[in-house]
């Protein structure tokens, strides 16, 4: 009961976060497809994509990190974007012929709230 109470009314961010592995010989294809994607969700939807570029590690991962205002946005913002037939174009280009099959990993986490203060304890 006490985490019920303690989370209502908090907001908590909801961060998607995938990687997937870029073809080597469709690299340049694959990053202006992306850019895109990027630039057609940030416009026409109400969440925040950004585009996540290896310094280390395997060389072709790239990643996508999504901001939503909590699950429900999440869900109505992903359904917008599934009956979008342009949308559905440039996914379907970015996926099929850019993304190496099977190496697309998606993870969803949520950020922690921060406690609020207890006037008496602040005395």
């Amino acid at each position: 009961m006490d985490k019920i109470k303690y989370f209502r009314g908090v907001k908590m961010s909801i961060l998607v976060y995938q990687t997937f592995v870029i073809k080597q010989d469709k690299f340049k294809e694959a990053i202006e497809n992306l850019q895109e994607i990027k630039k057609f969700r940030n416009e026409n939807y109400d969440h925040k994509v950004k585009i996540l570029t290896p310094i280390s590690g395997e060389d072709y991962t790239y990643s996508l990190l999504s901001t939503y205002e909590g699950l429900a946005e999440m869900e109505l913002q992903n359904k917008k974007m599934f009956e979008d037939e342009e949308y559905i174009k440039f996914i379907e280009e970015f996926f099929l012929e850019n993304i190496a099959q099977g190496s697309m990993y998606t993870q969803i986490y949520r950020t922690m709230s921060e406690k609020k203060s207890n006037k008496k304890d602040e005395k």
